[in-house]
């Protein structure tokens, strides 16, 4: 697998990262996201519960609602492409193809493994703690776990950093098995933000490679993108 650790993050990680169970025992895997859980604040909604501002969702939050025990930049071997409708942004969703040729941006957060069954239930609109199915030890085995037909119900094991997993949802389908779909606005700001406060983008790199993925590609133009990122720093240094 592909990674590109920033220094800074492979520091804040590495003491954790070295076992495969915290200090009390708890055993870990990282979460890899490339969408919108790409910023914390968003990601903190599916950990602690709560309704994010400018949504009408009501995620009900992980049974351990404590933050992620570190977090860090990462680059995947595929691609994301847009696909289906948001019911919570409109327009198309992020998905990731590992077939695909090129590199895909993402964040890894170190969770335990009940905070991530409990995240993946919700991506699939079930309650943590039910019946979700989820045998991490077949699929750290077999690298792949299809839990459904829908959209973020298969669970992909994309490589380790030291002995942890790192695992992330994606589509049981690939990119060439399903019509695009272009993103919305307000969708492409939470991942650029996401790209700028993790992975630590300039913002001409970030509406690059938005605008390059499938789905975004020729409809939103990187100029487009990057004027939204200023629009959303006039509107924060104003807030």
């Amino acid at each position: 697998m592909g990674r590109a650790w920033t220094s800074a993050g492979r520091r804040a990680v590495v003491e954790e990262a070295e076992v495969a169970v915290d200090r009390a025992g708890t055993p870990l895997v990282w979460y890899v996201s490339y969408g919108s859980n790409l910023r914390s604040s968003r990601l903190a909604y599916y950990l602690a519960g709560g309704t994010m501002p400018g949504t009408t969702h009501v995620y009900p939050g992980c049974r351990d609602r404590r933050p992620p025990r570190a977090t860090a930049p990462l680059l995947l071997p595929g691609s994301v492409y847009f696909a289906l409708e948001s019911k919570v942004w409109g327009g198309g969703m992020a998905f990731y193809d590992p077939a695909v040729p090129g590199l895909a941006a993402a964040r890894a957060y170190l969770l335990s493994r009940q905070q991530f069954v409990d995240i993946a239930a919700q991506e699939m609109h079930r309650e943590p703690g039910g019946d979700l199915d989820l045998d991490l030890t077949a699929l750290l085995g077999a690298g792949r776990a299809v839990l459904g037909p829908g959209r973020y119900e298969t669970v992909l094991l994309v490589g380790h950093w030291g002995p942890v997993p790192l695992l992330t949802f994606t589509a049981p389908w690939g990119l060439a098995d399903v019509a695009l779909t272009a993103p919305s606005g307000a969708y492409l700001d939470m991942l650029a933000a996401g790209l700028r406060e993790g992975n630590g983008w300039p913002p001409a790199r970030i509406a690059a490679y938005l605008a390059g993925l499938p789905g975004a590609h020729g409809v939103w133009q990187p100029d487009e993108i990057a004027g939204r990122l200023t629009a959303a720093d006039v509107t924060e240094s104003a807030g």
